[in-house]
């Protein structure tokens, strides 16, 4: 039986205080404004104060108005017919397409059980070399991808869409600007990745609240596809946006901040959202990829700091370009050994000399004279940085590894190199201009 209440005790913001009692955390209720309903959901309990976030904002609500709750959390349909779609922070259509009723799921459910999950141990192949090559992406794994604003991150997030061996895309966008969303839709679209993409939108201009339920939603779907077989990877971007909209909350219900304004349950939240991520034994898997940028480019600031004690390495974005040093992929040791045999030796040899590359850029800067070695390394750096590091690749993890040789032997000599000897025989180049 639905209950209903007439006893509104506060309006701050939006948030609404309503004497209530036998509600649940996170259930939905209704408004009786006089212009319709307005959608709500409990977001506190204090007694029988019950703190609701209004969805459209509390313009309108006054005192008198009646609050019926619903006896459920926010529910999303879950269905092939989702492929393709685009819905708002509320679940509703973005794409003027039909509103799905049927299936309906609750969303923001526990993670699964542990004993129901797998060792990760299979590869997912984005087409990016520094991504597969040096931090392979593994399935179930969770990780962030640390930028500042205005690096290309939403750019880099479409590219895994349309280049991604797995089953679906789910895109969760937060606080995205409006020209971003038409980005993600219009590439998609363009190189025929919709029709395997699900997409669960929040602009700027939405409610703070509809914000928070984007995760709910993308990984909710996400896990009843899993559970179908599906290999799916969800794509969140901004999990920064995403913590501002639970400080904001926090601070209408004058909670007691904690560092730098956001709620002291920041790890939790997080927590809650990444541990979604699953390798099913009997089914499929769920991946998760999440831009988190930093303000200031400080990795200290709360969101990031907290991501990292979560997640299972990271990527950092930076000049355009994933950063080979910082970057780490704490998985991909489960799948390196199950490509090819080169795998980890190109990985850990052109890693190790663009490091020398990197320091003989410092020595050259401080005008220090150029040795032959070091005319090799501004070779070798300069042919990594352009043909492995660009983010416009789509390359295949065993050209990606060819194409590292080449690299290498267009600059060095094999034993300069300190790769051993039958590895060499092996994948060197035949057709180079170096003496072997």
């Amino acid at each position: 039986m639905k209950k209903t209440y007439s006893r509104i005790l506060q309006i701050s913001g939006d948030v609404v205080t309503v004497e209530a009692e036998g509600v649940g955390y996170r259930e939905l209720a209704e408004i009786y404004i006089k212009t319709g309903k307005s959608l709500a959901q409990v977001i506190r309990m204090s007694g029988q104060k019950v703190y609701l976030q209004v969805f459209a904002g509390s313009r309108g609500v006054s005192t008198g108005d009646k609050v019926r709750f619903l006896n459920h959390p926010m529910r999303i349909s879950c269905s092939e017919n989702l492929l393709g779609r685009i819905f708002n922070g509320a679940g509703l259509p973005r794409d003027n397409g039909p509103a799905l009723t049927e299936n309906l799921i609750d969303i923001g459910g526990p993670p699964v059980n542990p004993a129901k999950r797998i060792i990760p141990r299979k590869m997912i192949r984005t087409g990016i070399p520094m991504i597969d090559v040096f931090n392979s992406l593994v399935e179930s794994q969770k990780l962030p991808i640390f930028s500042v604003p205005g690096e290309p991150y939403n750019e880099l997030l479409a590219r895994i869409a349309m280049q991604t061996e797995v089953d679906m895309i789910i895109l969760g966008g937060m606080g995205l600007k409006y020209d971003d969303y038409l980005f993600f839709r219009n590439t998609l679209e363009e190189h025929g990745a919709l029709s395997r993409a699900i997409f669960f939108v929040h602009t700027a201009s939405d409610p703070t609240v509809e914000c928070l339920l984007v995760p709910d939603m993308a990984l909710a779907v996400a896990e009843q596809f899993a559970l179908k077989g599906k290999r799916v990877l969800v794509l969140l971007t901004d999990m920064t946006n995403f913590a501002d909209s639970l400080k904001e909350i926090s601070i209408t219900m004058e909670q007691i901040p904690s560092n730098r304004g956001y709620p002291g349950d920041l790890y939790s939240q997080l927590a809650a959202r990444y541990e979604k991520a699953v390798d099913f034994d009997t089914a499929g898997s769920i991946t998760i990829l999440a831009v988190t940028t930093m303000p200031g480019d400080d990795v200290t600031h709360p969101v990031p700091d907290n991501t990292g004690y979560i997640t299972e390495g990271q990527f950092y974005l930076r000049n355009a370009t994933i950063e080979p040093f910082g970057s780490l992929s704490r998985l991909k040791q489960q799948v390196n050994d199950k490509t090819r045999k080169d795998h980890r030796t190109i990985m850990d040899t052109m890693t190790q000399l663009f490091a020398q590359y990197r320091e003989t850029l410092e020595k050259m800067a401080m005008g220090f004279r150029m040795s032959e070695w070091d005319a090799k390394l501004l070779k070798y750096g300069k042919a990594f940085e352009e043909k492995m590091m660009s983010l416009t690749a789509d390359i295949p993890l065993e050209k990606a590894l060819d194409l590292g040789w080449q690299i290498m032997a267009e600059s060095f000599e094999p034993a300069e190199t300190g790769i051993k000897s039958i590895l060499i025989e092996e994948f060197w180049p035949k057709n180079n201009n170096q003496k072997k």
